[in-house]
């Protein structure tokens, strides 16, 4: 079985790793993107993709803290 180019996609983009990402209080809605401000039961990039077909344009590496 071939991979399609969205499964290649949903494998790149990791919401952890995003700086937008965050985790709410909601037990409906755990999963939140601030850059598009929404709350999901899913992942904010897979949601994004399953409603306009697209991957997530906002992703935005985290920076990690340096400890001099």
């Amino acid at each position: 079985m071939e991979k399609t180019e969205r499964t290649d996609i949903n494998k790149r983009i990791n919401c952890h790793k995003c700086s937008h990402y965050y985790v709410t209080w909601e037990k409906k809605f755990p999963h939140g993107c601030r850059a598009m401000k929404f709350k999901s039961r899913q992942q904010p990039a897979a949601a994004v993709e399953k409603n306009s077909g697209m991957p997530c344009m906002m992703f935005k590496g985290k920076i990690a803290n340096e400890r001099k």
